[in-house]
């Protein structure tokens, strides 16, 4: 079954209905998820989330936000194989309905980023399960900077379980689509058919993890930028100039709550991660301690002039405090946590391949 992955409210309310509705049917032995064009899904969902609460109420966002989270949290649980097939561009709601499932098969034209951070949001719909499970402290380079992933990269970090190339993905579909059982060794072994090792880029940042995981492992944002600000002149590639120059230009708040929110993840399961993803955003949105989301998708995705005026501009300002007060609950009487309904299965790591 296929279901495009682009992600605004409609379209998550749908594959709700999908998932809810085939895990349910016994004719449906497995479930195929793939984008409706050239991206998987580039994230226009933070758009439209942040105009209609400018319009309306913070509580919009909120419900957009628990029923994409509820649909993640039934992905990463789901008692039937699902294979993403990851063309094109994987960021926003698209990372959610794919990194989560069970088979993520990458190939040469596949771009992943989290770029939140730039936002002045931070890595969402479980990111902080997923990321904090990457090798070393590489998923605090890839949440913190944004970096874009191409497929082998992706592989080999552990994001994408396969990498087929885009000339053999329709033949790939095509055998899966003859499965009739709901054997995940089965259906790997098919994807194996197809799938390929391809090789790193000599200038990927996983080739010199060990100067990732040295800057990335710091305490602070602030001790992280020095770190690679001391490594720069010694490394080749531009990785670390690029990596430093996206961490100078993205919200410090941003920052702050995102590093926060990949350590808290390593100690957390799915659902855990995802329960306090959901009281971060829910104070992201009503703007309780900073509105720089608001001021991102204004500069970034409106107005687009790239020039966001973040407050409180620096990282100094922004106190440890602060960062823990995203995490805790909203004060408000209406509001609620978000409930999870109890699953069979618990969530499944990422399996890094290095």
């Amino acid at each position: 079954m296929a279901s495009p992955a682009t992600a605004d409210s409609d379209q998550v309310t749908g594959l709700m209905k999908c998932f809810t509705s085939y895990e349910e049917d016994n004719a449906v032995k497995l479930l195929i998820v793939k984008g409706n064009g050239r991206a998987f899904c580039a994230g226009g969902d933070v758009a439209e989330v942040a105009q209609s609460v400018n319009k309306d109420s913070w509580k919009y966002g909120a419900d957009f936000f628990r029923t994409e989270f509820l649909l993640n949290y039934i992905i990463a649980t789901y008692s039937k194989p699902q294979v993403s097939l990851l063309t094109g561009i994987v960021m926003g709601g698209g990372a959610g309905v794919s990194i989560h499932g069970r088979f993520r098969v990458a190939t040469e034209n596949t771009v992943f980023a989290m770029p939140e951070t730039a936002l002045g949001l931070f890595p969402d719909i479980g990111a902080s399960y997923f990321l904090s499970r990457l090798p070393g402290f590489y998923g605090e380079y890839v949440g913190l900077t944004g970096a874009r992933l191409d497929g082998a990269e992706m592989l080999a970090c552990g994001l994408a379980t396969h990498f087929v190339h885009l000339n053999r993905m329709s033949l790939l579909e095509e055998s899966l689509k003859k499965v009739d059982a709901s054997d995940p060794f089965a259906i790997c072994g098919i994807i194996d058919q197809f799938s390929q090792q391809p090789s790193l880029k000599g200038s990927s940042a996983l080739n010199r993890l060990e100067i990732v995981n040295k800057c990335f492992s710091k305490r602070t944002v602030e001790e992280i930028i020095s770190a690679l600000e001391q490594e720069a002149p010694s490394v080749a590639g531009e990785w670390v100039t690029v990596a430093i120059q996206s961490l100078r230009k993205a919200s410090p708040t941003s920052l702050k709550i995102s590093l926060a929110s990949i350590r808290e993840g390593r100690l957390q399961t799915v659902g855990e991660c995802l329960r306090r993803e959901y009281r971060m955003v829910c104070h992201v949105m009503r703007g309780d301690f900073s509105r720089d989301f608001f001021e991102g998708c204004r500069a970034i995705l409106v107005d687009k002039d790239r020039n966001p005026k973040w407050m409180p501009p620096s990282l100094g300002q922004v106190h440890d405090g602060v960062v823990e007060k995203y995490f805790s609950k909203v004060d408000d009487p209406h509001w609620e946590d978000l409930n999870l309904p109890a699953r069979l299965s618990h969530g499944r790591r990422i399996a890094p391949k290095l």
